[in-house]
């Protein structure tokens, strides 16, 4: 690599024949000039200028670098290679015309050091830590030649030195640090804010000019949640600062859910682009995050960043700092990397005339600056005079830095820029107090000047007010550390324009901290709409997340909600929210909606039908009454027990009626006359079929004296059957409404959509007991009727009998699992039904068979009939 020594220490035939072997060409990238070598005056113009001042400022700023791509030896010349660059960066040299700027400021303004002018002496800064030392030394020593050097601090040269301006690598600064360290010489940093400075035991004689910037992760998280933002890349480098920056914003990250797609840690600088560059840069085309953060400064990231900006990757928004320069190449490409993306930077004032200023600059105005010739050389078409490489030749009339596009020289002044124009401001003003109070304690006699040691100003910087009355050594720590939002417009390519969008406000309350103008930014020009990066897609209304193993939170699986579950208000959500008890989901899980209140209503056809089916049966009962009340002198009706007829067709007409209580708006006291009304009209018939049943068994099985047969049928004796049957059924209905009475009840989950009124039991033991009573009943009446089957079936009902009392009891029992099986209104109709069923199986085959007769064949119900019918004597045991 060519470097500052081995070009001055050539021979000037040397020189000439390096200038002439390096014929190139001059590419523009990234706001800098790449050149080779085209003429001897790249060689001869020194690297170092100096503006004369009573007190001078010493400025260390990398404004070009030279370096080689695979050192290609000279063929004669040693240490020399053909393949020599220089990397001009003009973001920096604008650093080098604000310092010219303050100073001649300065210099005009009586009232700031008076009869004491400001200079300085500027040095690049090399990219080798060993010519960073050098230049140092030879600055402060004055000696051209260190091999010379053999002194202390007294060999220091003669001028006034006052402080030393570095930036904006912390790496360069740090060199140059350790070496003013040893003197106490005032160092002030211009680039961003470094952790390692605030070491007081190694720098306390270094002063940086940025806040500490606590909250750039907060701030770039709070932003990522604004835009809903939960995949993020993550471009650091690999070193102190880029480790510090990850876990800060890996912990705020953490808490508000937003995930790290990945993290590149570049190692590398600029010029040392290996194959680690590539499989980085194929990450980030192959990532899913379109949001991926810059954090580091150009030295660190330059090359990476550089091959970016050659890409063509607009479908991703680049999140960075202040300290990056955006503008990219300038060539005839009509889309850019960079455009659309975000920029944090802490704010800073702007100096309206420093655009004037930069207006007026040219090589014959500062003829000591030896990057202008170059740069008018490069830019304007000049030629350099054979005579002397600092004048210019057949240059284009009027030229001037505002005519250069905007990518490859800004002149709105930068944040590195204004800091250099108040760290010249505030060596300025310590100058100034340090000699007000030389004056104080001793005045100058005629001809005497300013006369100081470096270290003497450090009591006065740390006094020294930088605004908002704060002093200078307290300002980074307790400044607000505020952010403006800039969105980079670059399209068409070249425009490099840098818009305000918002702001970040630490210190305001948390809704108010972020503010954005989203109408203003403009995106990466394949997005109509604010972009999207996230792992999966989002959950919509009626899903919910769901892990997915050995992944981020971010990533993420979806299923619906489960049944009356919603998640509607936010997306992604982890758990659906369940509907309350009288609302459901409806069918997108969306929203939840009020349940209908329902009940077996007479308006509903199986409501209808089944009051339809009641009021016949209990019509078609009453009929059969009537009919048996009106042959009531027939033998068939005085055959079979009158009065028990009588009785049964009217408990049968209740039985029917009580159906009625089932059907309609429940409320407690139909829930109560339910199972009363129920069980006792059952109680009642099934009780009467038992004394029909004994009364039969009574008459022709009994072996009683016939005189007892007669006077327990005369005495009507098993009708009292039917009051002990119905006592005990009130007993127990007793002990039911004092314990657990019956009560209204609602289901919210028997029908979807509907609330249903129902009739809780209270106390389903109870409810069995009484089932299990009635049941019993109907078996009792079974096995009586089916004792007296064969007897002689003149009239004879025990067959009848037995059919009814087991069609009631299969209905009963076949009513219990389908009664529990089911729910709502289902249920309530199941239990109507079997009633209506029992009752008409008992209204059926006890009834129907008498009314066909009395009805269709009236010849049998007739005393001549019997008489004249035969009798075996099988059937007629009376007969011996």
């Amino acid at each position: 690599m060519i470097n500052h020594d081995n070009i001055h220490n050539s021979s000037n035939d040397s020189k000439k024949n390096l200038a002439s072997h390096f014929l190139g060409k001059i590419l523009f990238n990234h706001s800098h000039a790449y050149a080779y070598s085209s003429a001897e005056c790249y060689i001869r113009i020194k690297e170092d200028f100096h503006h004369e001042g009573d007190v001078t400022i010493g400025v260390f700023f990398p404004i070009h670098t030279m370096y080689t791509g695979n050192k290609v030896p000279h063929p004669y010349l040693p240490n020399v290679y053909t393949d020599f660059h220089i990397h001009y960066n003009f973001k920096i040299y604008q650093l080098v015309l604000a310092l010219v700027f303050a100073i001649e400021e300065i210099n005009r303004n009586p009232h700031l050091l008076p009869n004491i002018s400001l200079g300085f002496d500027f040095y690049n800064v090399p990219y080798s830590e060993k010519n960073i030392l050098m230049n140092a030394l030879i600055w402060l020593t004055g000696l051209s030649n260190l091999r010379s050097l053999h002194c202390n601090y007294n060999c220091l040269k003669e001028r006034k030195t006052s402080a030393v301006i570095t930036g904006p690598s912390w790496v360069k600064s740090a060199h140059i640090g350790t070496l003013l360290q040893l003197y106490k010489f005032p160092q002030f940093t211009v680039g961003p804010f470094e952790p390692i400075f605030s070491d007081r035991s190694q720098f306390n004689s270094l002063y940086q000019l940025v806040p500490e910037g606590t909250t750039l992760s907060l701030a770039m998280v709070s932003l990522m949640l604004h835009f809903g933002w939960i995949w993020v890349g993550l471009i650091i480098p690999d070193d102190h600062r880029g480790t510090q920056f990850l876990a800060d914003i890996r912990e705020k990250m953490e808490k508000n859910q937003v995930c790290i797609a990945f993290v590149e840690m570049i190692q590398s600088t600029w010029n040392s682009f290996s194959y680690k560059y590539w499989k980085s840069l194929g990450i980030i085309q192959e990532t899913l995050a379109n949001i991926i953060i810059i954090y580091g400064d150009n030295d660190l990231l330059q090359g990476l960043m550089t091959n970016l900006g050659q890409q063509v990757l607009t479908s991703k928004v680049w999140v960075m700092t202040s300290e990056w320069d955006v503008t990219n190449i300038a060539d005839y490409f009509l889309l850019d990397s960079f455009h659309g993306s975000l920029i944090f930077s802490q704010p800073h004032e702007q100096v309206a005339e420093f655009i004037n200023f930069i207006k007026t600059v040219n090589p014959y105005k500062y003829p000591e600056d030896n990057y202008l010739p170059k740069l008018w050389f490069l830019f304007f078409k000049c030629s350099f005079s054979k005579l002397d490489c600092h004048l210019l030749e057949n240059c284009q009339p009027n030229a001037s830095l505002e005519l250069l596009p905007r990518h490859m020289f800004d002149m709105v002044m930068s944040e590195d820029s204004y800091n250099t124009y108040k760290a010249v401001y505030i060596v300025a003003q310590s100058l100034h107090e340090m000699s007000l109070h030389q004056v104080q304690m001793q005045p100058f006699r005629n001809g005497e000047r300013l006369v100081f040691f470096p270290w003497q100003l450090h009591p006065f910087l740390r006094n020294i007010h930088t605004g908002a009355n704060m002093a200078l050594e307290w300002k980074q720590k307790l400044d607000d550390d505020k952010y403006d939002i800039l969105n980079f417009w670059n399209f068409p390519k070249g425009l490099g324009l840098k818009v305000k969008v918002g702001n970040f406000l630490p210190n305001a309350p948390q809704s108010q901290q972020l503010t954005l103008s989203e109408k203003m930014i403009r995106w990466p020009e394949r997005y109509l709409e604010i972009p999207k990066s996230v792992c999966s897609e989002s959950c919509g209304p009626g899903f919910r997340k769901v892990s997915l193993e050995g992944k981020a939170v971010c990533c993420y699986d979806r299923t619906p909600c489960a049944d009356n579950e919603i998640s509607n208000e936010t997306a992604d959500m982890d758990q659906c929210m369940k509907c309350p008890e009288n609302h459901y989901a409806e069918t997108e899980k969306k929203h939840c909606l009020q349940k209908a209140v329902s009940f077996l209503n007479h308006e509903d056809p199986l409501g209808i039908s089944l009051t339809t089916i009641a009021l016949c049966f209990s019509v078609l009962t009453t009929a059969v009454l009537g009919l048996f009340v009106k042959h009531r002198d027939t033998p068939i009706v005085k055959a079979n027990n009158r009065t028990l007829s009588y009785t049964l067709l009217i408990t049968l007409t209740v039985c029917f009626l009580c159906a009625l209580l089932f059907i309609g708006r429940p409320n407690t006291t139909t829930c109560i006359l339910q199972q009363i009304t129920f069980g006792g009209a059952f109680t009642v018939a099934l009780a009467t079929v038992l004394a029909k049943a004994i009364t039969v068994v009574i008459a022709f099985k009994v072996t009683f004296p016939r005189r007892v047969v007669r006077w327990l049928i005369i005495s009507k004796a098993p009708n009292l059957i039917i009051p002990m049957c119905t006592l005990i059924h009130l007993v127990f209905c007793g002990i039911w409404l004092g314990t657990s009475p019956p009560f209204l009840d609602q289901d919210y989950h028997a029908e979807h959509g509907h609330i249903i009124l129902v009739c809780n039991k209270g106390s389903d033991f109870a409810f069995h007991g009484i089932l299990g009573y009635l049941c019993s009943l109907a078996l009792g009446s079974f096995t009586m009727a089916f004792m007296s089957r064969n007897l002689p079936d003149t009239f004879n009902e025990a067959k009848f009998l037995s059919f009814s009392m087991l069609v009631f009891f299969c209905v009963w029992v076949t009513f219990l699992p389908v009664y529990h099986s089911t729910k709502g209104k289902v249920m309530v109709a199941m239990e109507v039904f079997s009633i209506l069923a029992s009752s008409a199986a008992l209204l059926g085959f006890i009834f129907v068979p008498k009314c066909y007769i009395i009805l269709i064949r009236p010849d049998k119900n007739s005393v001549h009939h019997i008489r004249n019918r035969p009798h075996s004597r099988r059937n007629n045991p009376l007969k011996t």
